[in-house]
């Protein structure tokens, strides 16, 4: 049986510190960062628990090795050497992906074959079969050469994190979970979550949802199934644990105050389906408003928002406009803080006011800018 884990939690390019905040604060204290990854230590348990838990990782990864590889035979026999029969069983379905970059192995179909060919050999020897249906569970092996360093894992996630399981249908152009949850976190509302929450863009209604996940302490993999949940290596006992920690942990007695609006009916059909699929239909309050109609309720709330962009939906002139009519909102709201992510270069000049924290993120692959217009914090009772 395999010892202590090393893991890796991927991370989407920029959130890697948010993704270690996040393990920290479960406990995880060992963490290293890494570009796109945060690698840290666990047990089987723990597989679970990240899976149910992480809210702006993508998946959940078993380090299987890591060496130097520089011609095929090298990565052959690398590969052969790490320990795939104490986790892929005689009837497990294995396939390979890969990356390749500034490496001499540059033909990533090429080193998939041979990393397969590895550990079917290795498994041969096993199980003493020359033959493997890959009818059984499903175990995606990846293989990432950077600088001629072979990394081997093994996925237990499946479908990437941001796929929690609430949202059926998805608007034009959808904010990702794991960039929304990112964005609240950033925001530090998760802090003292009975303050107003509004996003007046709201879309398919991402960042209201992924907000009431985090007042209430609702772990975001709840709703959904995971590849290891199938593997005879982790019991089906480790995941009921998981889970019913997951449900214990559940705050559902905070009073919440979430609203989002759009001026799109069909984005606001969309979210509404989505809050309710998500458990979540009485606790958010959603409306067909165009913003500079916006009245947010409460003091010392924090209006967080995805607003279009120019070159994916509507025209840069509308998107300007957008912008400006927001700026009016906030110079209203003087009580209030304002977040947004946006790739406009000139959202301060028609916000009207300059950032007082900014941080680049990528939306997909659109480079942007988190603009974070800071009010004051609630007075301490």
């Amino acid at each position: 049986m395999p010892g202590p884990l090393q893991l890796i939690a991927t991370s989407p390019m920029g959130l890697e510190a948010v993704v270690a905040r996040e393990l920290k604060e479960l406990g995880y204290e060992d963490t290293k960062v890494e570009n796109g990854r945060v690698n840290f230590t666990g047990d089987f348990i723990d597989i679970c628990r990240c899976n149910l838990w992480l809210r702006t990782s993508d998946r959940v990864l078993i380090k299987m090795g890591e060496f130097s590889a520089v011609t095929f035979d090298e990565l052959f026999e690398g590969t052969k050497a790490l320990p795939w029969q104490d986790w892929i069983p005689a009837h497990g379905e294995f396939p390979v992906e890969g990356r390749s970059h500034k490496s001499q192995l540059s033909s990533v179909p090429a080193c998939q074959g041979i990393v397969k060919k590895a550990i079917v050999e290795k498994l041969k020897e096993s199980y003493r079969t020359e033959w493997f249906e890959e009818t059984g569970p499903r175990y995606v092996i990846e293989i990432n050469l950077l600088n001629d360093i072979a990394l081997l894992t093994l996925d237990t996630t499946g479908p990437a994190l941001h796929k929690r399981g609430y949202r059926k249908l998805a608007t034009e152009a959808p904010l990702k979970e794991t960039m929304a949850a990112a964005m609240i976190l950033l925001s530090r509302w998760n802090q003292n979550p009975s303050r107003p929450f509004y996003d007046p863009c709201c879309g398919s209604g991402t960042l209201p949802i992924e907000a009431a996940m985090i007042g209430w302490n609702i772990a975001p993999g709840l709703r959904r199934s995971f590849n290891a949940e199938g593997w005879p290596i982790l019991p089906e006992e480790l995941w009921q644990q998981a889970r019913e920690e997951a449900f214990d942990a559940v705050q559902d007695d905070i009073p919440l105050n979430i609203a989002g609006s759009d001026i799109d009916p069909k984005a606001i059909e969309v979210a509404t389906a989505a809050a309710k699929s998500a458990g979540l239909g009485k606790e958010i309050t959603f409306e067909v408003l165009p913003a500079a109609r916006i009245q947010p309720q409460g003091d010392y709330g924090c209006l967080i928002t995805n607003p279009p962009y120019g070159e994916r939906i509507g025209e840069e002139k509308e998107v300007r406009k957008l912008i400006s009519q927001l700026g009016r909102v906030a110079a209203g709201l003087p009580t209030w803080s304002f977040f947004a992510l946006t790739p406009t270069k000139q959202f301060e000049h028609d916000f009207q006011r300059k950032a007082d924290k900014r941080r680049k993120l990528f939306n997909g692959r659109i480079e942007c800018q988190y603009l974070q217009f800071l009010g004051p914090l609630p007075p301490r009772h």
